[in-house]
């Protein structure tokens, strides 16, 4: 408490309360999107907080808990982290996002960050501003419990809990299994994007070699401006999950470390495509900038040609302009039409040769 001190009239000081209003946290339910406790595969029914859910685990000897959690803060979590040993770097990761796709250990829980992506619908990749969205799973992963956090509204998990939950003998293999499930429906949507992206691809390369186009390399820029943001979600996560297939840890038992062989086929199919996409991008950036060098050099012939055509008048004008006695034909009564017509033919000569070497 920090205490203060006013004098009144002459009056000897009087203690004041500065102090600020005690902070209310806000329920830790309000960041809870779903609590499960899962018994062979099936879920248990009712209601659960974090603690009870852990106890009654624990108690049964069997089972695990699934929590999701949709962009906690600090403060709220940290009744969750103690409750399952949580490490505190990894609480703070799970927090603050925007981490790279990444796999730690810490003294027996595993902290996995995945990257997800959304494809941003639009009517083309040229008239457009964006068209990947992405978002973050981080999961807590230990014996008897799975705990998820989302970042950003399109990776949610509620299909995903549902179908597994539709298949109990998949859940009866444990925590482990939903870490597999998560990190295939974040693939699949990999997969979905990037067919969705190569659309894109290759509408723009229709229009950059198209006659008369007007893409220009500020489109391509933001392609690789999109590509650039699929990677950094893809390439990461090859590392971590190529773990995943080779013992990294024991909470990953052997029949669900083959699913994760799978996942990880599906992930270096995505890779490669997104190389390919930056690679054609690349290339499509150099052609639109060569292209638009071959239209300025087309665009600097018609005007080197226009003004060796206005030379001639000008320079036949010029001389007739000097103040002498005697100039040819000044005298003459048809100078000045024949002055005129000679400097049209010269023109015109000039403009059929520039039209034929195709500078006009």
């Amino acid at each position: 408490m920090t205490v203060g001190r006013v004098r009144l009239g002459g009056g000897g000081p009087v203690a004041r309360d500065t102090a600020r209003p005690p902070r209310i946290p806000v329920p830790m339910s309000a960041y809870v999107i779903d609590c499960g406790v899962y018994v062979d595969g099936r879920r248990l029914p009712g209601r659960w907080t974090h603690t009870r859910a852990v106890a009654e685990v624990r108690r049964r000897g069997e089972g695990f808990v699934w929590i999701g959690l949709f962009e906690p803060k600090a403060e709220q979590i940290g009744g969750l982290a103690a409750t399952f040993g949580l490490h505190e770097l990894a609480v703070e990761d799970a927090v603050h996002a925007h981490q790279r796709p990444k796999l730690e250990t810490y003294s027996g829980t595993l902290f996995m960050v995945l990257k997800t992506v959304s494809y941003v619908e639009h009517a083309a990749p040229t008239t457009t501003n964006e068209i990947v969205e992405s978002g973050e799973i981080m999961a807590f992963l230990g014996r008897d419990f799975i705990v998820t956090v989302r970042h950003g509204e399109h990776s949610a998990l509620k299909s995903l809990r549902a179908d597994l939950e539709a298949t109990p003998e998949r859940l009866a293999q444990g925590p482990a299994v939903v870490l597999h499930a998560i990190a295939d429906h974040v693939v699949d949507s990999y997969l979905e994007v990037t067919e969705a992206f190569e659309r894109d691809v290759d509408q723009v390369e229709s229009m950059v070699f198209a006659p008369n186009s007007q893409v220009g390399a500020e489109q391509m820029y933001l392609m690789k401006r999109e590509i650039l943001e699929l990677r950094r979600a893809v390439v990461p996560l090859t590392t971590p999950m190529r773990k995943l297939t080779e013992r990294y840890t024991p909470l990953v038992p052997d029949h669900v470390r083959s699913y994760f062989r799978d996942v990880d086929d599906h992930l270096s199919v995505v890779a490669e495509r997104v190389a390919s996409f930056d690679d054609l991008l690349t290339t499509l950036v150099d052609a639109t900038l060569a292209k638009i060098t071959l239209q300025q050099n087309g665009d600097m012939r018609k005007i080197t040609g226009w003004a060796a055509i206005i030379t001639v008048p000008t320079m036949v004008v010029g001389v007739y302009g000097m103040n002498f006695d005697f100039m040819p034909e000044l005298h003459w009564a048809f100078g000045y039409p024949a002055v005129i017509l000679a400097i049209l033919a010269v023109c015109v000569i000039l403009h059929r040769v520039f039209t034929r070497r195709g500078w006009l």
